[in-house]
């Protein structure tokens, strides 16, 4: 029965990490990332709800006195 050679497989296994290296440095370089980001302004709309104007007060069972 013939002897399995594996004189090559450090080589095969390192040059199989430096196209996986160089493939993702290449991928990562296409992205476009920004530079300085900057807060997008956010406006409040204000919604009139009927309920807004009366005054309530909401009692959680957890809350009331014991």
């Amino acid at each position: 029965m013939p002897q399995l050679d594996t004189s090559t497989w450090l080589t095969m296994i390192l040059s199989m990490f430096l196209v996986l290296f160089i493939i993702f440095q290449l991928k990562i370089s296409k992205h476009n990332f920004h530079h300085n980001p900057e807060p997008a302004s956010t406006k409040v709309t204000k919604h009139s709800n009927p309920w807004e104007t009366k005054w309530t007060k909401i009692y959680l069972p957890l809350s009331l006195p014991l």
